[in-house]
């Protein structure tokens, strides 16, 4: 079992940026990928960005390619989402979600998720 919180959300202005941070616990031993999706109200979760457990892999989202930089710190069981020159279309609730598997890009694929945290760009 993994535990997932996340946490720097906030409301920011267009243009703006914000850090995302998810702290992982439990069985953090396992080589789990993990990633960034997030959820409109009455939309789908969306896929933003997945990074391999070594750090060397990535994928993003089209719509936040040179926006976003996911990372982590595997030292510190941490994950982290970089979102630079944010826009209202990215207002949400953000999920960071594990799976010993990469890359994944469905919701449905992944068995770990964390409580979310909002981000609100106002325009």
């Amino acid at each position: 079992q993994v535990q997932l919180v996340e946490s720097g959300g906030g409301l920011v202005q267009a243009g703006g940026s914000l850090r995302l941070s998810c702290a992982a616990s439990g069985r953090t031993s396992t080589y789990y990928a993990m990633g960034w999706f997030r959820q409109s109200p009455g939309k789908e979760r969306d896929f933003v960005a997945v990074i391999s457990y070594g750090g060397l892999g990535t994928r993003y989202a089209d719509s936040v390619k040179g926006r976003f930089t996911i990372s982590r710190d595997n030292a510190k069981n941490m994950l982290y989402l970089q979102m630079n020159s944010l826009e209202p279309e990215d207002t949400a609730v953000y999920y960071c979600a594990a799976e010993p598997r990469f890359p994944l890009v469905r919701a449905n694929e992944y068995h770990y998720w964390g409580q979310g945290t909002q981000v609100t760009v106002s325009s």
